[in-house]
C-alpha cells in the first residue's frame, strides 16, 4: 500500500454481503460506519437503541445497582427488533447493516452482572428463544480505552460522561475473549485505534479491501491512515 487516493469502489457485478453486522466497545465508531456503508450500498440498517433504554444514564452512574435492569431493557428491545423483521420477512428480501450481534447481549451480561444476576439474564434470554439471523460478515472494530475515552468527551453525550476507563477495559476483555474463538461468520478486524473511518480515503479503502475477501479471518490496519 502506499499513500495514494483511494478511489471511490467499483460495486459493479460485485457479490456483496447481504447481512453485515458492526461491533466494537462504546465509542469506536460502530453506528457511524453502519450508517456510511448502508449509504453506499444502499442497505437498510438495524441499529441499537441506547437512547430509548431508561436505564441507561442510571447505569453509567451507578453499574452496580442498574446493570440487570439497563442488560434486561436491551435483551427484550433487541428480541423485539429481530422479531419484527422475521415477522415481515424482510430478512429474506432486504440487505442489511446492522451496528450490533445479537450475542453482545451475553457478552455484556457476563461482564456487568454479578453471578445471580447473569443467572438470571441467562433464563429469560433462554425463554425468549430469539432467532437471529447470520451474518454474513462481521467487523469488529478494536480501540483502547484511553482512545474511547476521548471520543466519548467528544462527542458530549451526557450520560455518557460518567463511563470509566476501567468499565471499557473490561469490554475490552471481553470482546477479546469473544472474537478470538469466534467462527460463526466471516470476521474483520479493523484496528480503529488511529483510522478516520470517516475520511473517504480510509473509508473507500476500508471497502475495497473488504470486496476482496471471503471466508475466515482477516485484519484491516493500513498505518498511512494515522491520525498523527
Amino acid at each position: 500500500m502506499n499513500g495514494s487516493l483511494t478511489q471511490q469502489p467499483d460495486l459493479t457485478g460485485k457479490a456483496l454481503p447481504k447481512f453485515i453486522a458492526i461491533e466494537g466497545p462504546i465509542g469506536v465508531g460502530k453506528t457511524t460506519l453502519a450508517k456510511r456503508m448502508a449509504q453506499l450500498f444502499n442497505y437498510q440498517t438495524l441499529l441499537e437503541q441506547a437512547d430509548a433504554n431508561p436505564f441507561l444514564n442510571k447505569f453509567y452512574q451507578d453499574q452496580q445497582q442498574n446493570a440487570l435492569a439497563t442488560q434486561l431493557f436491551f435483551l427484550f428491545q433487541r428480541a423485539q427488533q429481530l422479531q419484527q423483521l422475521w415477522q415481515q420477512d424482510l430478512f429474506e428480501s432486504t440487505c442489511y447493516v446492522s451496528d450490533f450481534l445479537m450475542e453482545k447481549d451475553s457478552l455484556f451480561a457476563q461482564t456487568i452482572l454479578n453471578p445471580d444476576e447473569n443467572r438470571l439474564y441467562e433464563q429469560v434470554y433462554q425463554q425468549l428463544a430469539i432467532q437471529a439471523p447470520k451474518p454474513d460478515l462481521v467487523i469488529y472494530l478494536q480501540a483502547s480505552p484511553h482512545t474511547l475515552i476521548q471520543r466519548i468527551h467528544q462527542r458530549g453525550i451526557r450520560s455518557e460522561q460518567f463511563i470509566h476507563a476501567d468499565y471499557l477495559e473490561r469490554l475490552n476483555e471481553a470482546y477479546s475473549r469473544f472474537f478470538h474463538y469466534y467462527d460463526d461468520a466471516p470476521l474483520l478486524i479493523i484496528n480503529a485505534e488511529q483510522i478516520d473511518l470517516t475520511s473517504e480515503q480510509a473509508f473507500y479503502s476500508l471497502i475495497n479491501y473488504m470486496l476482496s475477501i471471503q471466508n475466515g479471518r482477516h485484519y484491516f490496519n493500513p498505518s498511512f491512515f494515522s491520525e498523527a
